[in-house]
């Protein structure tokens, strides 16, 4: 029989985690006496008592372990439960949202898609803009940190977590799970001190700093302000893509950089060729702009770095319409957008690294259509890859393309037409945040879209978060038999 106590715990204490977060824009509000701080005490208070409850109901899963079939539900079940309680904020106070908006929103800040359903941020309440960043950084890897942190009390590495998570180690250079996390954490929150003080330095108000760095380090693109980094064109459009790179790198290699070993980054494959995929996008989108219009030189190259950066890794910030762009540059978009940043980082997508081993495989299997009988094994970075990795990168590929197909035609069936359900899915099942079509372009947010169209968003958000097969086989009667 299925134990769900161990998943229950972890659970229940991240929702603890989580409930105790909210004090912090709650602080917040009450300083600058707004009126709002009511709706982050109350979500606090139920949050914390929710969780600490089922913790304790749990707890007597401590002394047992966690399989996969737990790591796996656990997984999911972070991105569906914490966004309930995440978006209480948002329905007791601030925006007063419906529950569909307010879920809508906290799923994707959970899972740093940074596709919005709010117009007037400006004049929202500062807590809750705060709180939008802090579930974007939650979200980037934050909350999996503390459920590594949790797991070794279960009597497991975490490596199953990390499994499940599809989050590769790049040659577990620490031994144990916790100290992975612990020195990612140490990483993440050094990146975002550095990012925001950036801001500061370029001037940004502190609220706008703050938030700005926790969802460029976590690429998940949630501003305080509708116009987003339009109301910071100049200098810190350089600043944000250099700082949306860095958090769409593998965070494993910042650490060792940290103790002073730099090879592994500067001859990480997949980071050359992402570096290398950048420039050719926006070179070829800057000579395209250049000839067909007549902007100046720096602000084209500086708004199609900033723009396309955003959509390369995922995190949803924009400074310039790019549909206005043309045909070209849009298309440059939609293919960058799919192919996402580097693994084991906080971008979605497909990956760099998918890309480049399908790129191989496809390699591998044109030399054997010329030579039928020679050995041509697929090989990335000098090495052979294995047929059982091979196969599953193939499979998740193949059901990216098919799934984004499927579901945006199920979008039509909801009033919504081809070209913003296209782009609806794509955004939100590569959790890039970027919004395209007539539906999207008059507020640059989801607003617009039916109910029933943003529940089959949701789904998407959390389907191109966990990497879709980590979703469909908990569907599988097989893997609760298992």
């Amino acid at each position: 029989m299925f134990d769900f106590r161990p998943v229950g715990y972890v659970m229940g204490l991240l929702v603890t985690v989580l409930g105790f977060s909210m004090l912090v824009p709650m602080a917040l509000d009450y300083v600058l006496g707004n009126g709002n701080a009511h709706a982050f005490f109350a979500s606090a208070l139920f949050s914390t008592l929710t969780g600490g409850l089922t913790a304790l109901a749990c707890r007597s899963s401590v002394t047992g372990t966690m399989n996969m079939r737990q790591a796996f539900l656990l997984t999911f079940l972070i991105w569906v439960i914490l966004p309930l309680f995440g978006c209480l904020p948002l329905m007791l106070g601030g925006p007063e949202a419906s529950f569909t908006d307010a879920y809508f929103e906290a799923v994707s800040g959970i899972t740093t898609t940074g596709s919005t359903v709010f117009v007037g941020l400006d004049d929202f309440p500062a807590g809750i803009n705060l709180w939008r960043g802090m579930l974007n950084w939650m979200g980037g890897i934050g909350i999996a940190f503390l459920a590594m942190i949790f797991l070794p009390h279960l009597r497991v590495g975490g490596m199953q977590f990390f499994r499940a998570q599809g989050f590769d180690t790049l040659g577990k250079t620490l031994p144990r799970a916790v100290d992975i996390a612990r020195g990612l954490l140490a990483v993440y929150v050094g990146l975002t001190i550095v990012c925001a003080l950036t801001y500061l330095w370029l001037g940004m108000s502190g609220l706008d700093a703050v938030v700005n760095a926790m969802a460029s380090i976590a690429t998940g693109g949630f501003s305080p302000a509708d116009a987003s980094f339009g109301k910071y064109v100049g200098p810190s459009e350089y600043a944000g893509a250099f700082f949306m790179i860095l958090g769409s790198l593998p965070y494993i290699r910042f650490m060792q950089l940290a103790t002073g070993s730099a090879a592994p980054l500067l001859q990480d494959v997949q980071i050359r060729a992402y570096l290398l995929w950048i420039f050719v996008a926006v070179a070829a989108v800057s000579v395209y702009r250049l000839m067909t219009g007549d902007d100046p030189a720096e602000e084209v190259v500086r708004s199609s770095l900033f723009n396309l950066v955003s959509i390369f890794s995922g995190t949803g910030f924009f400074s310039d319409d790019v549909s206005s762009w043309g045909p070209f540059a849009v298309v440059v978009a939609a293919c960058v957008g799919m192919i996402g940043g580097c693994t084991s980082s906080s971008s979605g997508a497909l990956s760099v690294f998918r890309v480049q081993v399908a790129f191989a495989a496809i390699r591998a299997r044109i030399r054997l259509l010329h030579s039928p009988h020679r050995l041509e094994p697929v090989r990335y970075d000098g090495r052979t890859v294995a047929d059982d990795i091979v196969g599953p990168i193939i499979l998740h590929l193949t059901s990216y393309i098919f799934l984004i197909g499927l579901l945006s035609l199920m979008l039509t069936f909801h009033g919504i037409d081809i070209e913003s359900a296209f782009f609806a899915i794509w955004t939100s099942i590569g959790n890039i945040g970027f919004g395209f079509g007539p539906m999207v372009v008059r507020t640059g947010t989801f607003v617009d879209f039916p109910e029933s169209a943003k529940w089959v968003l949701i789904f998407t958000m959390i389907m191109g978060r966990l990497g879709l097969l980590a979703v469909l086989i908990l569907l599988l009667p097989q893997f609760w038999r298992g």
